[in-house]
C-alpha cells in the first residue's frame, strides 16, 4: 500500500529557501509520476511542479518559475521540493502527490495518492 509522508515545513523568512521532503513507501517510486501541490485556505489545491518517471520536470505554476525545483531519488523513494527566494504568498500547506502513470496533469484530481501535507509559513 502506497504511503506518503511530507516533512520540512515551518516558518521561513521572506527571501529564504526551503527544501521539503516526501517519503514514499510501499511501492517502487520509479513507476510513479510525482508532483508537489500547494493549498491555501479557501482556494483549490494548486499544482506547482511535476516529475515524470524519467525525471523530466514540468512546471504547473508560474509562481515558482525560476525559484522551484523538484527532485526524485528512486533508490531512496524520496521526492524533494526546493523553493528559493520565498515570498509571503508561498505560504500554505504543501502536498506531495503520486500517480501510477507517466503523465503530468495540472489538476489535483489527476493524482490518487497524497500525503498529509506540511505547513509552510513565510513571514518576517
Amino acid at each position: 500500500q502506497l504511503h506518503i509522508v511530507e516533512s520540512g515545513g515551518g516558518l521561513v523568512k521572506p527571501g529564504g529557501s526551503l527544501r521539503l521532503s516526501c517519503a514514499v513507501s510501499g511501492v517502487n517510486l520509479y513507476e510513479y509520476t510525482v508532483a508537489w501541490f500547494r493549498q491555501v485556505p479557501g482556494k483549490e489545491r494548486e499544482g506547482l511542479l511535476c516529475n515524470y518517471i524519467d525525471g523530466t520536470v514540468t512546471r504547473f505554476s508560474d509562481s515558482v518559475k525560476g525559484r522551484g525545483t523538484i527532485f526524485r531519488n528512486n533508490v531512496a523513494n524520496m521526492v524533494e521540493l526546493q523553493l528559493d527566494n520565498l515570498k509571503p504568498e508561498d505560504s500554505g500547506v504543501y502536498y506531495c502527490a503520486a500517480e501510477l502513470n507517466d503523465v503530468c496533469i495540472d489538476s489535483y484530481t489527476a493524482f490518487r495518492y497524497w500525503g498529509q501535507g506540511t505547513q509552510v509559513t513565510v513571514s518576517s
